[in-house]
């Protein structure tokens, strides 16, 4: 069984060669975050205004429901 030496065939890996490639990996995960956080800005806004129509709609059917009308005749 015959086993290579791979120190003097493979390049060694610098410090350089180290923060590049970190320096690479964070750029791209930074990416995915701001993406992330402007869809999840975007789905929020939606869905308060959702919220808020619904409300809006549900609390007028409610006050036509338990208001009194009141007519006022002159004589």
């Amino acid at each position: 069984m015959a086993t290579a030496d791979t120190s003097t065939t493979r390049e060694r890996i610098t410090r350089d060669d180290l923060e590049a490639k970190f320096r690479e990996l964070e750029g791209g995960a930074r990416e995915q975050v701001a993406s992330a956080r402007s869809t999840a800005i975007t789905a929020g806004i939606i869905g308060l205004v959702i919220l808020l129509l619904l409300a809006f709609l549900l609390g007028r059917r409610r006050g036509k429901l338990r208001s009194t009308v009141v007519e006022i005749r002159r004589v």
